[in-house]
């Protein structure tokens, strides 16, 4: 699972309105909730399960990036969204930094392979730092979308 194949430009943020952790992961649900990937009635059993996650340990993986995930019994298929602050948002990350980066995606229960393939696939393609570079000087989520599609064709 890469996220040229969960992402459409409608699920991007190219500048975060959200400055902490917690904001951040909610603005990216109620745009996962606005283009019907995920379900309205939904969202508070969602949020409980990444907030579970985030306390357990943060996902501010470090080089500017965080993974915000979770499991639930709501979704059917791997849902995702991005996000980029251009200021740095303080996710307690474990190199200290402020993530630019945010990748959050909920996975239905029972499928850990799924999980884990996906989380490993988003962290590959984001420690390239080449990759941050782009998506730092991107202009649109069209512009976003396209440097996943073309890192994937580099990758796969």
């Amino acid at each position: 699972m890469t996220l040229v194949n969960l992402l459409t430009p409608q699920q991007i943020v190219p500048r975060m309105q959200a400055t902490e952790r917690w904001s951040a992961i909610v603005e990216l649900m109620e745009l996962l909730v606005s283009v019907g990937k995920i379900q309205e009635t939904d969202k508070e059993s969602i949020l409980a399960a990444l907030k579970q996650r985030e306390e357990t340990m943060s996902t501010g993986i470090g080089f500017g990036i965080a993974i915000p995930h979770a499991t639930s019994e709501r979704v059917t298929e791997v849902v995702a969204a991005f996000g980029r602050s251009l200021d740095g948002i303080e996710f307690e990350s474990l190199d200290n930094a402020p993530v630019k980066f945010i990748v959050l995606f909920v996975v239905p229960k029972n499928q850990f392979q799924v999980h884990l393939r996906t989380l490993a696939a988003i962290a590959k393609l984001l420690n390239d730092k080449g990759v941050r570079e782009a998506l730092g000087a991107a202009q649109s989520s069209e512009e976003i979308l396209s440097i996943f599609e073309n890192r994937a064709g580099k990758t796969a």
